[in-house]
């Protein structure tokens, strides 16, 4: 990719109210992300009447209800998205869902999405890997819950089915909501770049922004984090989303880093800095009454501002060298006064 790109994840946190999906991307677009994201998905094709909710999902919603029953409140409705597109046109943002099944991304191809994401649990779900594989955009890839060899294969999948490894953006990712910043494991991120040889990324479930900033700094193209209206609405993601004031702070946060390590990496002074030069460091100057004839000890030099003059890291060089003229306490030295 060719800058960070940074997905701000609705989600299910539009709680399958239509105004609150048009405020979520407002939101998105009002904080400067480049992506906001949805999740598209027919809920009879993603779990069975007997799935149980997450233990994060129970805390959230109480044990009172079935996986099933908690995804079809909260389905996006297909008119709703032609409604979500050109709201976020309007806005200047660009929209994005998962598809959770074939049929799913069948229907979200036609938007002409810029990738189709897979998300974490689809990593061993072969024929949906094939499919996407086959389909001809850029993938990108959450790996929660994964192995190193579960992404590998998943990945073979993929690039057998038609897919170049050139268009794939891997995401490192812990499925816990909150995750704990002791379970982050960051440094499996710049592993899998290493060892696959592809783009990655980070999908965000801490609480804060710090490490989606810390793994911009590893080496993160693509940053997912989820965010909501307020962390008070019932749903199984709101107390584990950022809220909007977070949503800016996590964009210009990732913005300013990204900026700070874009650059050569040769050390030197930059245009800006050179001007500085004089003005920072120091030049010799004559710390005594100097007379023609007279031969310079260590004792006669010190080093001030400005750095205009005879760099103190020649001091050796002048030691031990003659007076030309007579020399005035506190005068800066040229080599031309001495012989």
């Amino acid at each position: 990719m060719d800058k960070i790109s940074i997905i701000a994840e609705a989600g299910v946190n539009h709680n399958g109210d239509l105004e609150k999906a048009l405020l979520l991307i407002e939101t998105a677009a009002h904080a400067g992300a480049d992506y906001v994201k949805f999740q598209t998905f027919c809920t009879e094709e993603l779990v069975s009447a007997s799935a149980d909710l997450a233990d994060y999902q129970k805390r959230n919603m109480g044990d009172s209800v079935s996986q099933l029953e908690m995804l079809k409140k909260l389905e996006i409705p297909l008119e709703w998205y032609p409604q979500l597109i050109q709201h976020c046109q309007d806005l200047g943002i660009k929209f994005l869902s998962t598809g959770f099944d074939r049929d799913s991304v069948q229907f979200l191809l036609q938007f002409n999405p810029d990738f189709i994401k897979i998300p974490s649990g689809e990593v061993t779900n072969f024929d949906f890997l094939q499919f996407v594989g086959s389909c001809g955009k850029r993938v990108v890839l959450s790996t929660g819950m994964s192995t190193m060899e579960e992404v590998k294969a998943a990945v073979r999948v993929l690039i057998e089915s038609g897919m170049s490894i050139s268009d794939l953006v891997i995401l490192h990712c812990h499925t816990e909501y909150p995750t704990e910043f002791s379970d982050v494991n960051l440094l499996a991120m710049r592993a899998i770049a290493d060892e696959l040889g592809v783009e990655v990324g980070y999908s965000d479930h801490t609480n804060g922004i710090e490490v989606s900033i810390a793994a911009v700094a590893l080496g993160a193209v693509l940053i997912e984090k989820h965010f909501t209206l307020d962390k008070g609405l019932e749903g199984p993601d709101h107390k584990a989303s950022l809220d909007q004031n977070e949503l800016n702070q996590l964009v210009t946060s990732i913005r300013n880093v990204s900026a700070a390590i874009s650059g050569t990496g040769v050390k030197e002074p930059t245009a800006v800095e050179r001007k500085n030069i004089l003005i920072a460091r120091r030049s010799l100057f004559a710390k005594r009454n100097l007379s023609s004839g007279d031969i310079v000890s260590k004792e006669d030099l010190t080093a001030l501002r400005p750095g205009s003059g005879i760099s103190p890291m020649s001091w050796n060089i002048l030691v031990g060298k003659k007076c030309k003229r007579n020399i005035q306490v506190g005068e800066m030295l040229n080599f031309d006064d001495f012989e």
